[in-house]
């Protein structure tokens, strides 16, 4: 095989697939990425048997063929070439040689034949999308997707199709969120969990621009966009009945200024410690007091206005839950659902670009 290309190119396709490149495996095979050149374009494949992802780069095939070579060795030699035209040449025993203006490397690899399949999708099928819908839909989510490998089916953030709407839902037992957009096309229904690290490579991948199609088969998924394929296994297990736990809608609301609170959470977590990560907000009639107070460390205190008719309450929150929603909030002025110490909070907001709406619960904290 033998291909010209440019440095920016294979840069840009080596970083697309490595996301999906075992880095602890006892298969050594999967450290590798596989490169394909056929016709006018050069296909990179990687898969850590879990997730697999396809980058379909321009190239100049000059004759075609096939090889694989270590992802993070291609990787750290194409980062460090300069920049310009690089010509690839695979020669006997798997030789790979890499020419450029001034230098030479050689790198050897193994034959495709080790490599494991990619499951093959219809590309012709499936769900299309505005990417930037998908785009903000995670963002909105993503973070609140569990990290705790004993609760496997958290994971993850489930998809659910019905009718002409998307809904997107995260949790990770202690926090969840929810965002939800219309469609102009009636779909099938389908619910499905996308492991995390799908969302992950999926999220690096969206563009503010063009379409991305989602196919569906038994127990995986394919998400193909601008010349790029990431194939998945689907998680299996029920996702919780997250709807029985959103409460319904209060008229007695707390709203604020984001940039205030998100400001004194900061502030307050300061003073927080693996033993006593809660901080504490009093609620008063016409503002509350976000603090901190801290054995051996000191305290913090500060006030922000508010406007609430409600009971006043003193509640503790984990920061970083609260500062997590709050960047993803838009709107300049928020409203916080609390009904008491041991009740969840709520965060809701309509997303009219997306013509739908987003829901975020947290669970209060015992405060020390």
């Amino acid at each position: 095989m033998k291909f010209k290309s440019t440095k920016d190119v294979l840069m840009s396709a080596i970083q697309t697939v490595e996301g999906a490149v075992a880095t602890k495996t006892t298969l050594p095979i999967l450290s590798n990425v596989l490169i394909e050149g056929q016709k006018d374009k050069l296909n990179f494949n990687a898969t850590d048997l879990d997730i697999g992802i396809i980058y379909k780069a321009d190239a100049e095939i000059v004759d075609a063929g096939n090889i694989t070579v270590p992802a993070k060795r291609f990787a750290d030699i194409i980062k460090e070439l300069p920049s310009g035209e690089v010509t690839v040449n695979v020669r006997k025993n798997y030789n790979m040689i890499i020419d450029c203006e001034t230098c030479s490397f050689r790198l050897i690899g193994l034959p495709k034949e080790e490599f494991p399949s990619i499951p093959k999708f219809n590309a012709k099928e499936g769900i299309v999308l505005e990417q930037i819908l998908l785009k903000k839909l995670l963002k909105k989510v993503s973070f609140a997707m569990s990290r705790d490998e004993t609760r496997y089916v958290l994971n993850g953030t489930l998809f659910m199709f019905k009718n002409k709407m998307l809904r997107l839902v995260s949790t990770d037992g202690r926090r969840l969120a929810m965002a939800e957009s219309k469609l102009e096309q009636d779909v099938e229904k389908k619910e499905a969990i996308i492991p995390i690290k799908t969302i992950n490579e999926l999220s690096k991948i969206l563009k503010e621009d063009g379409q991305v199609r989602i196919i569906f088969s038994d127990n995986q998924v394919a998400f193909e966009l601008d010349g790029t394929m990431i194939i998945s296994r689907l998680i299996e297990g029920e996702f919780p009945n997250y709807e029985q736990v959103i409460p319904k809608e209060k008229q007695d609301k707390i709203i604020l200024e984001k940039e205030h609170l998100m400001s004194a959470v900061k502030r307050a977590s300061l003073f927080t410690s693996p033993d006593s990560q809660s901080i504490k907000i009093d609620i008063f009639k016409n503002k509350i007091v976000v603090s901190k107070t801290t054995p051996d460390i000191g305290e913090v205190k500060e006030e922000i206005k508010t406007e609430y008719k409600g009971n006043e309450l003193t509640v503790g929150f984990n920061p970083t839950y609260l500062l997590d929603v709050l960047k993803v909030l838009q709107k300049e002025n928020i409203d916080i659902e609390i009904v008491d110490a041991e009740k969840p909070g709520v965060f809701r907001e309509e997303l009219p670009e997306l013509n739908g709406q987003y829901v975020y619960i947290v669970l209060p904290m015992q405060l020390n």
